[in-house]
């Protein structure tokens, strides 16, 4: 499920993940049951990515529930 207001670009939702309002997508990969907050940003800042999430060398970002649950805490 994808909300209102976010923008994905080149990227591939698997099934039971939802994409946030106001989030923007590019060049992703979103695994199952994944949630991306509101207003996340991905592909517009690499460095914060790499960080964040696991970016491959031809620049696509894999995003796991994992991942995004260390965000929050």
């Amino acid at each position: 499920m994808v909300n209102s207001y976010s923008a994905v670009r080149e990227s591939i939702i698997l099934p039971n993940a939802r994409v946030g309002r106001h989030a923007r997508l590019t060049r992703a990969v979103v695994r199952r049951n994944a949630t991306i907050p509101d207003g996340l940003v991905v592909y517009e800042d690499p460095e914060l990515d790499t960080g964040r999430f696991r970016c491959t060398a031809k620049g696509v970002t894999v995003i796991t529930r994992p991942m995004l649950d260390r965000l929050v805490s």
